[in-house]
């Protein structure tokens, strides 16, 4: 048993996807992010938690280069995908995209198919090379989303018909059809029934297998339930990062013990 924990350990030690260092964020004159130092680990779920406006989300989003598409958006710093400069001219956005998937807060699937919906990345991306492949990976990221016995018998019905929680099933599975390397999840839950949301987190779970998965989520027992790492983000500062279980039961910062017991929020 010793044995195996020592495995582990060395393999969360050296097993880094993202590595951000001095990562400042600017909206016009407003100062968003301040100094991010992280490093998020692969096939590992990193929760980042923090009240409203704290900057979690624009962080996130500054890991697939979402922030590009806002003009008054300035980032500085570097971020570090497999040790490669993700904000390098030399890097293609929508290539990034492909790597680093996202699933936002709320379902949005296409006005298309339940196939179509799953289809399109890997279609654009030239990642099949015939119909039969295709099939295959519709199906295969469907099974993965926990969808497909679902919506097995009725592919070409429009995605827009499933459920609230089917469609951000459906929205997994199109995130992990270009079978990405880190899946970033922005309030994957927040629209969301007891019942769908029990669903989405169990599918978190399974998918930290193949993925290193970043979720930024209001809730703390989510953030408990389903990661391994949580990261505290307070007016715009990462004020503390840790094992989850350390942050929730002894936090080394006041002010992640003010938020965690309901001081501040």
């Amino acid at each position: 048993m010793n044995d195996m924990r020592l495995t582990e350990r060395a393999v969360d030690t050296n097993q880094l996807k993202i590595t951000a260092r001095d990562v400042q964020v600017f909206y016009g004159d407003n100062h968003a992010i301040k100094d991010v130092t992280v490093d998020i680990q692969d096939k590992t779920v990193t929760a980042f938690i923090g009240p409203s406006g704290c900057g979690k989300s624009t962080f996130l989003r500054c890991l697939n280069r979402m922030n590009d598409t806002i003009d008054i958006c300035r980032v500085e710093g570097k971020i570090l995908l497999d040790d490669e400069d993700i904000y390098d001219k030399r890097v293609d956005p929508v290539q990034l995209r492909a790597k680093v998937g996202m699933v936002f807060q709320k379902p949005n699937p296409f006005p298309k198919s339940i196939y179509d919906n799953v289809a399109y990345g890997p279609k654009i991306h030239g990642l099949a090379r015939s119909k039969t492949e295709l099939d295959e990976i519709v199906e295969t990221s469907l099974r993965r989303a926990a969808l497909w016995d679902e919506v097995k018998d009725r592919l070409t019905a429009p995605g827009t018909g499933l459920s609230g929680g089917q469609q951000q099933r459906l929205c997994i599975a199109r995130a992990v059809a270009t079978s990405p390397e880190v899946l970033l999840m922005d309030e994957p839950c927040s629209a969301l029934d007891p019942i769908a949301t029990a669903q989405v987190e169990e599918l978190i779970d399974d998918l930290r297998s193949r993925f290193s998965v970043v979720i930024v989520t209001h809730s703390m027992q989510q953030a408990a339930r389903v990661s391994q790492k949580t990261a505290f983000f307070h007016l715009g500062n990462l004020v503390e990062f840790d094992d989850t279980t350390k942050i929730f039961t002894n936090p080394e910062d006041p002010r992640t013990e003010s938020y965690i017991t309901g001081r501040i929020g």
